[in-house]
């Protein structure tokens, strides 16, 4: 089975973005660092996101991956993706486990998992092996969350945490 590994950014109140799907929180003056993306992204062999993320991703203008992506969607379908992202994104409405058995034969061993709603089901699921929590130091009040609720719990081990110059701190935790 493929591997799940999680790569996100929440406020310190713990959202993903405001409550209308904005990001310009993100931008953090003087956060120029690396924090650790494009060693994350070298381990990944393509990307899961939900309907949104995608959507939120069309917008910044030029498509930012090279891996392959698959967009979680019951209510895209192929033929509304753009020309340019035909060969390099393709529309799914299938379940996390059947998604990430279908990646398994196709070769891939982990795949980057993206998108609020899109974490928290391969998470009910137990598709997730690794989580890395960058907190941005910012209180939004209310917007998106990352976790929602569950019907058990879900046990982190917890690997390392760091911290960078513009106040960033990053923690990775594992999942057994």
């Amino acid at each position: 089975m493929v591997s799940g590994h999680v790569f996100i950014a929440t406020s310190l109140d713990g959202f993903i973005a405001r409550p209308d799907g904005a990001l310009d929180w993100l931008e953090v003056e003087g956060a120029t660092e690396d924090h650790g993306y494009d060693a994350f992204m070298a381990r990944m062999d393509g990307l899961v996101m939900g309907r949104a993320t995608y959507e939120t991703v069309l917008g910044f203008g030029d498509w930012p991956y090279s891996k392959p992506v698959v967009v979680l969607s019951r209510s895209l379908t192929p033929a509304d993706l753009p020309a340019s992202l035909v060969d390099r994104v393709r529309i799914s409405a299938a379940a996390p486990r059947e998604v990430m058995a279908e990646l398994a034969t196709e070769g891939w061993a982990r795949a980057y998992v993206d998108g609020g709603r899109v974490i928290q089901s391969f998470l009910r699921e137990g598709l997730i092996s690794e989580i890395v929590i960058t907190r941005i130091p910012v209180l939004l009040g209310a917007g998106l969350p990352l976790f929602g609720a569950l019907d058990h719990d879900i046990p982190l081990r917890h690997a390392e945490t760091r911290s960078f110059a513009g106040g960033l701190v990053q923690s990775r935790y594992d999942l057994p």
